[in-house]
């Protein structure tokens, strides 16, 4: 949504990519600690957007509300998800399953928030995640995770530039 959504979107998109370096590519801990770089970029970036003047976005109750009940939901879902591929013994099928999860949270919130970006985000998540489970193993799991993290850090940049754009026209306005 904006800035502050865009730090939470930048946070999973590194987590899914340094899920992938570990899961997929068995790279050692200092090499998983640079999806973090990009992370902190758009911490960075968002932390100035937030410290510009003007009114950002404001989000409504009922965003709000969908936010809270569909990471909720997400929550209780990636551990679900994770929880069935660890006791069919597929951890190929991890990142495909978690993919498919946060796909599914963005659903309620596109449609509470009246969002298109996010119907694409969803879209774009639920296509890796089941190219994910289509593809047959190491590269479904990388495919998914690295669209995964792609698609949260450009929906990040968006979110940060569309919270910018904001207070630029609330301060033009007043």
């Amino acid at each position: 949504m904006g800035a502050r959504g865009a730090v939470i979107m930048g946070f999973f998109g590194a987590v899914f990519a340094a899920l992938t370096m570990h899961l997929q590519w068995q790279l050692d801990a200092a090499m998983l600690a640079l999806p973090f770089i990009v992370f902190l970029a758009i911490g960075a970036a968002a932390m100035h957007t937030l410290g510009l003047k003007g009114n950002g976005i404001v989000l409504t109750e009922r965003t709000k509300k969908a936010l809270m009940w569909s990471s909720t939901g997400e929550g209780i879902g990636i551990f679900l998800a994770s929880n069935v591929v660890t006791n069919l013994h597929r951890p190929d099928l991890l990142l495909p399953a978690i993919a498919l999860v946060v796909g599914l949270h963005f659903l309620p919130i596109a449609y509470a928030a009246s969002f298109r970006p996010f119907y694409m985000l969803a879209a774009f998540l639920l296509l890796s995640a089941v190219i994910g489970f289509l593809v047959a193993a190491p590269v479904g799991g990388e495919v998914a995770g690295i669209a995964a993290a792609l698609g949260l850090w450009f929906a990040s940049t968006a979110a940060i530039v569309r919270e910018r754009q904001a207070k630029r026209a609330s301060v033009m306005c007043s």
